[in-house]
């Protein structure tokens, strides 16, 4: 679900990959992305390519200086978090600009990833390993 603020126009939209939930809130600013009250480098500290899968729709479109970026994100590890920061900002740049669709859904970030993990099944010692079987 997606919304305006009234609040310097702030728009909000959510992202999700996996079990990973991103409360995205952009406004017009100087390009500053912040994820959990930290920046976006030190969020995905060592990990450049985390850091450019959050940021491919927003460079996607050449906004990367136009907009900063407020993220809340939880659930899921660091690379289901990233999907969702992209899913979340890709949401709120079309919210923001309608102009920016095409390209964002061209690139496949309006899509939510529905691939998740398969739930473990009794008898069995994962979702899909059975135990050695013993013919004796």
């Amino acid at each position: 679900m997606a919304k305006k603020s009234n609040k310097a126009t702030q728009i909000w939209a959510t992202g999700r990959r996996k079990k990973a939930i991103a409360r995205v809130r952009i406004m017009e600013g100087s390009g500053k992305i912040t994820v959990n009250k930290v920046s976006l480098d030190e969020y995905f500290a060592g990990n450049e390519i985390l850091k450019t899968i959050a940021t491919q729709a927003i460079s996607l479109v050449g906004a990367t200086d136009k907009y900063d970026v407020f993220v809340n994100v939880y659930g899921g590890g660091l690379s289901g978090q990233a999907g969702a920061i992209r899913h979340g900002i890709a949401r709120a740049l079309v919210l923001a600009n309608e102009n920016y669709k095409p390209e964002i859904k061209a690139a496949g970030f309006l899509s939510r990833d529905p691939r998740m993990k398969e739930r473990k099944k009794y008898g069995l010692k994962k979702a899909r390993k059975a135990p050695q079987f013993s013919k004796r």
